[in-house]
């Protein structure tokens, strides 16, 4: 005869190991609205299915070809955390996945997102949700899904981590570069916002080094704090170029500026026997960049192949519709600028002439 087993002392639940439930499920409900925000042809606002849906057939594409782009925010996210600035977040996280799309000629269909930290706090992660929802709006994107993890032991405190996955739509015959790129044509650039959002390891350790607080005003930019004027949202360029591509602009490729700046993304869409020379003394650089280069002793070198320093999509074009593709953009109400020009490339896939203005 089997001896008793001893009565259960712990009693046990799901709650007390750091998980809740319940307010998961709240979770869901507190965002609805922001999701049905989102709605366009294809998906309708909706939530809470296992899975997304999208219906392509509304569209009406002929012969389309998908394409799909994942990323984070990085480490521009502690930052964030850290001075209680949430609400661009969300924007960064479609912004970095979307203007991947857009630069294939792809337009961005729907996002998902995941979302993941130690203990759900309601209010925080229904602001970071808007914001995404935000970034969606901007994008033309329906916000079709994601997850929210509450994982205690793998984030601390008011840690959490964000992922982005989005998926676009482009005819076959419309993708993006072209395989026409040849010498001669010219490299037109469109403003960034600011940081975006690479480089932040770097930003991070200039700020520590420089002194400087999170909550100090912002030695280059009147009227924010320091944490504001690091923290503006990444720009997206989704319809600009939608909207130039629909008006027949030439454009023959784009590059989004990303991790590795203008010596790492440029040469992605390049043919091997071609260069581009930028003409450095022709980008505008914003304050931030002057201020983040001189704080830190930063090389210009280094900058170029860290940030944007100023140039956050670049269209190459044919010589002879440079200035009407100028004027076009300009019309959408860009403030676009010719940096440079491709050539035969005889080294390097990227050249620089004259200097930053730093």
């Amino acid at each position: 005869m089997s001896a008793p087993q001893e009565p259960r002392r712990n009693h046990l639940d799901y709650r007390q190991a750091g998980v809740d439930i319940d307010a998961g499920n709240a979770l869901v409900e507190a965002i609805k609205p922001a999701i049905r925000s989102t709605k366009r042809p294809g998906a309708d606002g909706t939530i809470g299915g296992f899975g997304g849906l999208f219906d392509l057939k509304a569209l009406n594409y002929r012969d389309p070809v998908l394409v799909a782009a994942n990323d984070g925010v990085g480490t521009k996210l502690r930052l964030a955390i850290d001075s209680g600035h949430l609400d661009g977040v969300g924007i960064d996280l479609v912004a970095m996945c979307v203007n991947d799309l857009v630069v294939q000629g792809a337009e961005p269909l729907f996002f998902l997102d995941y979302f993941a930290t130690g203990k759900l706090d309601i209010a925080e992660a229904a602001r970071v949700v808007e914001s995404i929802a935000e970034g969606c709006r901007q994008a033309g994107a329906a916000l079709i899904g994601g997850e929210t993890a509450e994982m205690p032991g793998m984030y601390h405190g008011g840690d959490f981590d964000l992922a982005g996955f989005a998926v676009g739509a482009v005819e076959r015959e419309a993708l993006l570069p072209r395989t026409d790129i040849i010498a001669g044509d010219i490299l037109i650039g469109l403003p960034s916002s600011g940081v975006h959002s690479n480089g932040f390891s770097l930003v991070r350790k200039i700020v520590e080094v420089s002194g400087a607080k999170l909550h100090d005003p912002a030695p280059f930019a009147a009227g924010m704090k320091l944490s504001e004027a690091l923290l503006v949202p990444t720009r997206i360029y989704v319809r600009t170029i939608l909207d130039a591509l629909a008006a027949d602009a030439p454009i023959k490729g784009l590059v989004h500026i990303t991790g590795g700046g203008f010596i790492d993304n440029i040469p992605r869409i390049l043919p091997e026997t071609v260069a581009a020379n930028i003409d450095l003394a022709a980008i505008t650089v914003p304050p931030v960049f002057s201020w983040l280069a001189k704080e830190g002793g930063v090389a210009e070198r280094e900058m170029l192949r860290t940030f944007n320093c100023g140039i956050g999509m670049i269209l190459v074009v044919p010589t002879d519709e440079a200035e009407q593709t100028c004027n076009l953009l300009s019309g959408f109400g860009e403030t676009p600028n010719i940096i440079g020009e491709l050539a035969a490339r005889e080294g390097d896939p990227v050249t620089f002439t004259g200097a930053l203005d730093l």
